[in-house]
């Protein structure tokens, strides 16, 4: 999230480039879906700005930004993270992939059953869904996303777990404030990491296994 249409839109733009520049420089297929992360934040971004220019409201620019921030974000990181990782610590992170996917489904029947309202708060703007058992569901998420990837085994993906809990904490903060949202700030470094991460993967090795994942 940003603080306006604007900064939502240009941001957003601006990480989906550096989606592409990942993906593009991604040796390896299994890669691709944490290498894409980058380009699902920056539509995430621009969608918001429809939602912005929108005056928040129920429309399908607020459905389609909770469909992507809610289930889709608690199924995609840490099956990324599962297809990118070494067969050795593949078996750890079966856990936080079943959280994501049990997540994701009760967030999705949230989202199928109950409307979702986007309103503005100053610089900010609040999402509001009428959750079961919220706690639960925020545990699930966060052991999904930030989970999957401090446990990834992978250097850069653990910094960037780090880098995601430490935002989502100060973006929070600031949000509760009704100040200003930072999101997409954080976002644009979370971006980066990833960019930084693809292009330091090793290549595929034709008929056998790649040799050790860089900074792994």
């Amino acid at each position: 999230m940003c603080w306006s249409a604007t900064a939502d839109l240009v941001a957003g733009t601006g990480i989906a480039v550096i989606g592409v520049a990942a993906v593009a420089g991604t040796r390896r297929a299994r890669d691709l879906p944490l290498a894409a992360l980058p380009l699902l934040l920056g539509a995430h971004q621009i969608i918001e700005s429809v939602v912005w220019r929108s005056d928040g409201g129920t429309g399908p620019a607020t459905v389609a930004w909770a469909v992507v921030a809610l289930p889709l974000l608690a199924v995609w990181v840490p099956l990324g993270v599962y297809c990118a990782a070494r067969h050795r610590v593949r078996t750890r992170l079966l856990v936080p992939l079943a959280a994501g996917a049990v997540t994701a489904v009760f967030l999705g029947y949230a989202l199928a059953a109950r409307p979702v309202t986007a309103e503005v708060r100053g610089h900010t703007l609040g999402y509001v869904l009428d959750l079961p058992h919220p706690q639960w569901l925020i545990a699930g998420y966060l052991l999904a996303t930030v989970g999957s990837l401090l446990l990834s085994g992978d250097r850069r993906l653990v910094l960037l777990g780090v880098l995601v809990a430490v935002g989502a904490a100060v973006c929070a903060a600031l949000w509760r404030l009704e100040f200003i949202s930072t999101w997409c700030a954080f976002a644009a470094v979370c971006s980066v990491v990833l960019f930084d991460w693809a292009r330091r993967r090793p290549r595929a090795v034709a008929g056998g296994r790649a040799g050790a994942v860089s900074g792994g």
